[in-house]
């Protein structure tokens, strides 16, 4: 393994970091309703734990509502229990065959939570990248033990890490500014 090896790999790790954390953030609530609010909701379906997108169709409404349609009849009760226990504080309400979602107005204080959520999740996405750091480094310095590079090379190595770690860190800064904007925004 070289040192380009090394970057290219450690790059493609915290570019892939950064994609999860993209995915975490799309899943913390603003005021607005989207399909993919209820991903993380599993249902129990014969014996198994499922998301809803798998056991029914899930749609918007209008901008404030989402409705679930299941694809079986007694899969409707299980559904609206499983969003209602969930931790998005989200109250269901079952139409015959569909299960209509509102989205309730996001109080001042639940906003704030929401940021302390967007910021966990951030300082999440940062540990996970400064541990790809810290691997591409040991892998630098496992290269000069074994006398495969110089130590200008393995220097300049640990240089290029740390400037890759601060552009993703930053990165990952910008989005949850931009979440937390999106959250207080009423």
């Amino acid at each position: 393994m070289s040192i380009a090896d090394i970057k290219k790999n450690a790059e493609a790790k915290m570019a892939k970091s950064v994609e999860a954390f993209k995915h975490e953030l799309s899943k913390i609530r603003t005021g607005r309703a989207h399909p993919g609010l209820l991903d993380q909701v599993q249902v129990e379906y014969y014996g198994s734990m499922l998301p809803i997108s798998q056991v029914a169709n899930v749609t918007l409404v209008d901008a404030r509502t989402i409705s679930v349609q299941p694809w079986e009849k007694p899969m409707g009760q299980k559904i609206e229990k499983a969003i209602r226990e969930s931790d998005l504080g989200l109250n269901p309400s079952s139409m015959g065959d569909i299960i209509r979602v509102p989205m309730p107005a996001l109080t001042e204080e639940r906003r704030k939570e929401l940021t302390k959520v967007a910021r966990n999740a951030g300082e999440d996405a940062k540990v996970a990248v400064r541990n790809l750091r810290r691997d591409a480094n040991e892998q630098a310095k496992k290269l000069l033990k074994d006398k495969l590079i110089s130590e200008d090379d393995e220097r300049r190595s640990l240089d290029e890490v740390q400037k890759l770690t601060d552009r993703t860190i930053v990165e990952i800064d910008k989005l949850v500014h931009g979440k937390e904007a999106e959250i207080l925004a009423v």
